[in-house]
């Protein structure tokens, strides 16, 4: 893992993945945040990330770039092991991260950002690249304030 990082390119990265329709929000986020932070991560925990997008399986509910973000946050501080208490702080974290985008959109709930909208479309592509983008921005600079890297931004 690296010792620095820019949480501009994070966030950059992860917005390109989609909009070239590389990957959806949440595969995008866990795809940058991995990438940026050079982790040995196996690649298939982006594919674990796959079936939340479009509010986890097309159902239109969590917004998927969250559920991207929290898959991150659980990577970093999440426990391996029963009983661990270090999940009370991982539940902090992953609050803290969807708190920030209530306060910012007010709802985590996919169907209510794409009333109207044509999924895939202009209007919603473009929605989704800027929450998947602003998800991605948000839980690296909670990682990196978390575990001291710094953001050379």
């Amino acid at each position: 893992m690296v010792t620095e990082v820019s949480i501009k390119k994070i966030r950059e990265d992860a917005e390109e993945l989609y909009r070239q329709g590389l990957f959806f929000c949440s595969e995008a986020i866990v795809a940058s945040i991995r990438d940026n932070f050079k982790l040995d991560m196996p690649e298939e925990m982006i594919a674990m990330a796959s079936g939340f997008p479009v509010g986890i399986g097309r159902s239109k509910c969590l917004c998927g770039a969250v559920a991207g973000g929290v898959i991150v946050i659980g990577y970093f501080f999440g426990r391996t092991k029963g009983g661990d208490p270090k999940v009370n702080r991982t539940l902090e974290l992953a609050n803290e991260l969807q708190e920030e985008f209530r306060k910012n959109h007010r709802v985590l709930c996919c169907s209510v950002h794409t009333k109207g909208m044509d999924m895939g479309s202009g209007e919603h592509k473009n929605q989704c690249i800027s929450f998947t983008g602003e998800v991605a921005e948000t839980a690296a600079k909670i990682i990196v304030r978390e575990l001291g890297i710094k953001n050379i931004d």
